[in-house]
């Protein structure tokens, strides 16, 4: 703890150089008094320090006792105004406390008599109770929320997953970020607590991971969490099983060296069990996946089933047949084809840069050219001799062949437009 205060302290000195200015610090320390017009700039240097330090650090949830006794402690002595500074952070949204968000696990009907009783009577709050209870920093929490939600995607392909609870509060990071977020994303209509009971509970979330609105828990669901629930404990098992095999075999080397052959053979028949033990835990955990994977095939071709079944509802409800369909289809199939060989064939052909290599290249043509028909030196040699002679044959003869050169923006007229043009022209 000290270690981390240190830590915050100097990241402090860091944000606020004059902090240890013995009059400013004073000033900064004293508590709120008159109008909020004297004080507004010194809640402001409170508030967004310790959102700095909240985000800097990766915390969304503090105690006040920390910000104010560790956080902000100057050789014994703390802000006068950090309660009021929170007091007053509660009550403009920046914070909120674990208790006003709606537990999801407490059911529904606990649920609905909790929001019932809170637009009835008004819970109250006070200075006393903020700087008593742990407070969430709003902003940080739908950010963190949104990390854990696109952790969990990147193992799901599916615009909702079930996770166990003991999954969940991996990714959250511990028990109290786990029922902050959890209560948020619940609150937001992005997630739903499920548990069915076995031989055991059996804790879960259904998670949404798209933008769309989470769809109501079904039956299957259940059946789905004690399926991911059965894999993660068969995972353990194996880990165990493999923690086991390594220290035994690790006995038994120890026995042989020594040369205590019979406990090396009792080692080698643990090893021999745990081998045995693996297998079969092995295979129950393929069985297992083999079942989840059935199911997230049929839930995949249901969803195809659905969507050919709207199809051919909005194909009936328009009165359109399934032959004007695929000649429709048919159709927008040749346009997107000639569109890509339109773009091929202009990528290939009206590339800037190969066009500018081939005018490079008819340059350095010409001037071989005209090299060869004068018997003047290439250009490179040209500028280097010493007397200066220039070829005026030569020059006007590359002038005039790229001034036939006209560049436009649609890479020059036909030649038939040009001759239409001079054909005008003798006619005028």
């Amino acid at each position: 703890m000290n270690s981390n205060s240190m830590t915050v302290k100097d990241f402090i000195l860091s944000e606020v150089p004059d902090w240890d200015d013995e009059v400013v610090a004073s000033a900064r320390f004293k508590a709120f008094s008159g109008q909020r017009s004297d004080w507004q700039s010194k809640f402001l240097f409170w508030r967004d320090l310790i959102i700095k330090i909240a985000r800097h650090f990766g915390l969304f949830i503090i105690r006040p006792s920390e910000v104010k006794n560790d956080w902000f402690n100057r050789e014994g002595l703390t802000p006068l105004c950090i309660d009021h500074v929170l007091f007053l952070m509660y009550s403009e949204g920046d914070i909120t406390r674990t208790a006003d968000l709606v537990d999801p696990t407490s059911g529904r009907l606990s649920q609905l008599f909790r929001k019932v009783s809170n637009l009835i009577i008004k819970p109250t709050t006070t200075q006393e109770t903020i700087s008593e209870e742990p407070f969430i920093l709003t902003t940080l929490l739908k950010d963190k929320a949104a990390e854990v939600i696109r952790l969990i995607s990147e193992s799901h392909w599916n615009s909702s997953c079930i996770v166990t609870m003991k999954k969940f509060q991996e990714v959250c990071g511990g028990p109290d970020e786990k029922s902050a977020i959890l209560r948020y994303l619940a609150g937001c209509g992005k997630a739903q607590y499920i548990s069915v009971r076995k031989k055991e509970l059996v804790e879960g979330i259904k998670i949404s991971l798209s933008t769309s609105a989470l769809s109501s828990i079904s039956n299957l669901d259940y059946d789905v969490l004690h399926l991911i629930w059965t894999i993660e404990r068969l995972q353990q098992q194996l880990d165990v099983i493999d923690q086991s095999y390594a220290l035994s075999r690790k006995s038994a080397l120890a026995s042989l060296q020594s040369g205590n052959r019979n406990l090396a053979l009792r080692y080698a028949r643990e090893m021999k069990l745990a081998t045995q033990s693996r297998e079969k835990c092995s295979s129950l955990l393929n069985r297992v996946e083999e079942v989840l994977g059935v199911i997230a095939d049929a839930e995949s071709t249901k969803k195809v089933s659905e969507a050919m079944e709207l199809g051919a509802r909005a194909m009936k409800e328009n009165k359109i047949s399934a032959e004007e369909v695929d000649v429709c289809l048919r159709d927008i199939q040749e346009s997107i084809d000639s569109q890509k060989e339109v773009e091929k064939a202009l990528g290939r052909s009206l590339s800037y840069t190969d066009f500018e290599e081939d005018i490079e290249k008819e340059f350095k043509s010409l001037e071989l050219a005209v090299g060869n028909e004068t018997g003047v030196p290439e250009p490179g040699n040209a500028f280097t001799d010493r007397e200066g002679k220039e070829t005026s044959e030569a020059t006007e003869f590359i002038n005039d062949a790229f001034s036939n050169l006209k560049l436009s923006d649609d890479l020059g007229e036909s030649k038939l437009e040009k001759e239409s043009k001079i054909s005008e022209m003798e006619a005028a």
